[in-house]
């Protein structure tokens, strides 16, 4: 019954967002994981480069992290307003 009911409050809910690229329709989230891996990737070789990929302990976790936290900057910023 309880699911019943936020099938029908949720009814309301208007399509995803889309990004026009080179005429194609492309869902907003996706171009923020390709963003979120694009400075996972630039945090790591920046970890590596300034030695601290030495000292610094489960850097994937450390890096999908940061990724993860920029996505969610981005979709706030640019999605949500």
């Amino acid at each position: 019954m309880l699911l019943l009911g936020q099938a029908f409050c949720s009814t309301g809910c208007g399509g995803a967002p889309s990004v026009t690229i080179a005429g194609a329709y492309f869902p907003a989230w996706l171009l923020c994981a390709v963003i979120a891996v694009l400075v996972a990737a630039f945090i790591r070789l920046l970890m590596v480069a300034t030695r601290l990929a030495v000292y610094i302990p489960y850097q994937l976790a450390v890096c999908c992290s940061a990724g993860a936290i920029v996505a969610l900057i981005v979709w706030h910023f640019w999605v949500v307003h």
